[in-house]
């Protein structure tokens, strides 16, 4: 499907499965956490082919090109293909990933339900 004017950037975060929901993008978009082009920008804007946006979920981050732009939820494996990462962004989830793989799990002492 052909969007020659762009589709909007909440509707595009839902569609590649960034997010859930749209209200969950919106909300990430309005509280600064989607930047597109390095800058704050509303749920409404517009994304064409070839613009970055960076976007960061808890405390992962990653900064990707827009490739393809749909507008309904699709599969994993279609969404994937509508934008490309990029390397150094991947590195630097990666090396998150391994750093929280090896931080010691909470251990609880109590046996039974934990009290208030």
């Amino acid at each position: 499907m052909e969007h020659e004017n762009g589709v909007r950037l909440d509707r595009w975060l839902w569609a590649t499965r960034f997010f859930k929901t749209r209200a969950d993008a919106v909300e990430a978009i309005r509280a600064g956490h989607v930047l597109l082009g390095d800058r704050r920008t509303r749920p409404a804007t517009s994304v064409r082919q070839g613009d970055v946006l960076r976007i960061r979920r808890k405390t992962f981050a990653c900064t990707v090109t827009v490739c393809n732009l749909i507008d309904k939820r699709v599969s994993p494996q279609v969404a994937a293909k509508a934008y490309v990462e990029d390397p150094m962004s991947i590195q630097r989830r990666e090396a998150l990933h391994r750093q929280l793989r090896l931080q010691p799990q909470p251990v609880r002492k109590s046996k039974g339900r934990p009290h208030k």
